[in-house]
């Protein structure tokens, strides 16, 4: 009989931003996989997807029913493996799993990023620590992303197993430094002059990632860098108070809002830094991404950030400071040649630790542990 895998989180576009490869990875070894979260995407490699009536706020009535979706797919399905992620989809599907858990299946959880750390607000604390704390007893394998979730978790929780991985990989292939000669191409087919000094920051418009911050710094920048320009990529309910923020501020025409975007390598790379105000990060596969094409960054001091930014050695980080960051932003737009000395140690950070393959190498050590441990299980049992 074919093992089966369970990959749950709260929205289904999870799996297809960042698991691909690690699904595939199970199929490639024999196993039937499925997946449950929000939404009706097809996803490559799985064989069942279920969709869940589940929300991301802990407070929501839905989270109830998606409990018990979960429980009876669990209970049908008798998984080997249950991996679950983000914080709904990591809480549910632990609960739900409890009675399983017993019968010889394991849960594995990956905290990318937990809403309790150094700095966070003490709501965050009081919410989100006491369920993370009671849950790692019901974890066979906790998986942490960055080094301070990591020492966190070593400390204050008592799942079997705790872990350091290093994010979910960076496609190295398609994120990637370009020649000056591809990179004015890719200008001119976005229509954006080469002498234009390009800011880049992807991200959801919410009060977490914090655009407005980079917006109110560039009433401070326009003077010094004329040529300037921020592009911002994403959607999101604080979208159109930025456009409005702009205005008000009158930098309307040095800031570019470009939506969702599918293009996100190709924008890299015709940029020349990246730029993130973010204020909480687990370990932002925007900024590796951009760290990948060769870029020097710019980043609030978080704990994501510092994770993958040596100050002065691929970029600055910065306090939460609207003058700081625009002095910084100056400086970066003003000399070549540090651009240049940041983006290639970027590109030797990833190549280091994050890439695709290097996360792949790690997560099949651990898939494989937890694997030995359902075959000593099932063998025991028979």
């Amino acid at each position: 009989m074919k093992k089966k895998v369970l990959f749950c989180a709260t929205i289904d576009e999870h799996f297809t931003s960042f698991h691909i490869p690690y699904i595939k990875w199970f199929k490639e070894q024999g196993w039937e996989v499925h997946v449950a979260a929000a939404g009706y995407l097809d996803i490559l490699y799985v064989d069942k997807k279920y969709h869940l009536s589940i929300e991301r706020s802990p407070f929501k009535l839905k989270n109830m029913k998606a409990y018990k979706e979960l429980k009876k797919i669990i209970k049908q399905n008798q998984y080997n493996i249950i991996h679950c992620h983000t914080p709904m989809g990591g809480a549910l599907a632990r609960l739900a799993a409890i009675k399983a858990r017993r019968q010889g299946t394991k849960v594995i959880y990956t905290a990318h990023g937990f809403h309790f750390c150094k700095g966070a607000p003490l709501l965050n604390w009081l919410i989100y620590y006491p369920i993370e704390k009671a849950l790692a007893y019901f974890t066979d394998c906790l998986l942490t992303i960055n080094e301070e979730d990591f020492e966190l978790a070593k400390t204050h929780f008592k799942s079997k197993r705790i872990e350091h991985i290093h994010g979910v990989g960076v496609n190295t292939d398609r994120f990637a430094p370009v020649l000056e000669f591809h990179k004015l191409v890719l200008r001119a087919k976005y229509h954006y002059e080469n002498d234009t000094f390009l800011m880049f920051y992807a991200a959801e418009f919410n009060k977490n990632k914090n655009q407005k911050l980079l917006i109110e710094a560039l009433p401070f920048i326009k003077e010094h860098v004329p040529n300037i320009k921020l592009l911002l990529a994403g959607e999101g309910q604080l979208l159109d108070y930025c456009k409005q923020l702009s205005k008000t501020l009158g930098v309307e025409e040095l800031v570019d809002f470009l939506g969702q975007r599918d293009d996100i390598d190709f924008l890299l790379k015709m940029s020349d830094i990246t730029v993130a105000s973010s204020i909480r990060e687990g370990l932002p596969v925007n900024i590796m991404e951009a760290m990948a094409c060769g870029l020097p960054i710019i980043a609030v001091d978080n704990r994501g950030h510092r994770e993958l930014i040596s100050h002065n050695e691929n970029g600055w980080l910065v306090e939460k400071n609207k003058v700081e960051i625009a002095k910084r932003i100056i400086q970066l737009a003003q000399n070549e040649d540090i651009r240049k000395g940041f983006g290639s140690q970027s590109r030797k950070i990833i190549l280091s630790k994050y890439s695709l393959n290097k996360v792949l190498e790690e997560k099949k050590v651990i898939y494989k542990n937890v694997m030995d441990k359902v075959e000593e299980v099932q063998w025991a049992v028979h």
